[in-house]
């Protein structure tokens, strides 16, 4: 089978978003306040992808109708940012990653509650698998990973992930995911720099230059780097050839925890994560993933 580039942007892509955890631990362990990190990082990066887009498309512009939509999604990546953050500072990186896993549900969940979708019984079918395997991954360390508030923030993070996914939803159907990114990420940027203020001006930087070679990735890779390559990939082949090698990330997500940080995971956290990452890919093979236009 021959490798196209675009096979490449999708496996670069999930690759970066599966370090992203791993990183963002490291750096939350090694001096950062999770606030001040994610207000700097969050702000940094969201000036590198809006001066991109002015370049790309030189407007912002979006109907008043449509501002509600925006209104939620950055609402919900203000939440999303909070929730990563606090999850990986209270708990593992490969906990978190099992349980990001979980996204894909919470969004089939929420398509269909507001409509969106409507949902054949086997969804709802892995929908429980998935539960019990998040179960398990927050069992396996005795009792609720031995961090239940990380693992219960981490379910937050997935949730409002999903949610952000269907707030914009309408909105792709009417600009450029460069122009909606752009709007939303300086939107939701706003709350997360007023909540982190006190953080972000009592913090010290004197780290070593492994916590800034993570932070550069973590403004870089993750969320400037991922946008461009993700939205022109699915422009190439589409949404649902994407989800295939976004199912990959948990596995390099936990793989990245494991080698980088020395990590581990029990037996019952290893069964939970594989009840969760095949409950989400047999629900993927039965259905079209959501998906703007």
């Amino acid at each position: 089978m021959r490798i196209r580039p675009v096979d490449l942007m999708l496996l670069g892509t999930v690759l970066l978003w599966a370090l992203n955890t791993t990183v963002t631990r490291y750096v939350l362990t090694h001096g950062f306040e999770p606030l001040a990190y994610a207000t700097i990082r969050y702000g940094a990066a969201t000036a590198l992808f809006v001066a991109f887009t002015y370049y790309r498309e030189r407007s912002f512009r979006i109907a008043r109708r449509d501002l509600r939509y925006v209104v939620l999604a950055a609402v919900m990546i203000f939440c999303n940012q909070i929730c990563f953050v606090y999850s990986i500072d209270k708990t593992s990186a490969a906990t978190v990653t099992l349980i990001l896993g979980t996204t894909p549900i919470f969004i089939g969940v929420f398509a269909s509650l507001v409509g969106l979708e409507h949902m054949h019984r086997g969804f709802w079918v892995a929908a429980g698998v998935s539960v019990v395997g998040v179960s398990l991954v927050a069992s396996g360390s005795g009792g609720f990973s031995g961090h239940k508030l990380g693992d219960l923030i981490a379910l937050g993070t997935a949730a409002t992930w999903a949610v952000y996914s269907i707030a914009i939803t309408p909105l792709m159907r009417r600009y450029s995911p460069f122009r909606i990114s752009s709007i939303v990420l300086t939107c939701g940027w706003v709350p997360i720099a007023l909540v982190g203020l006190p953080q972000s001006t009592s913090q010290s930087f004197d780290f070593g230059w492994r916590v800034w070679l993570g932070f550069g990735f973590a403004v870089i890779g993750p969320l400037f780097l991922t946008n461009i390559l993700w939205f022109t990939a699915i422009s190439k082949v589409g949404p649902s050839r994407a989800s295939l090698f976004s199912n990959l990330q948990p596995a390099f997500g936990v793989l990245f925890a494991l080698v980088l940080l020395g990590e581990s995971l029990t037996l019952i956290e290893v069964v939970g994560g594989a009840l969760i990452i095949s409950a989400v890919l047999v629900e993927r093979s039965r259905r079209t993933p959501l998906e703007p236009g």
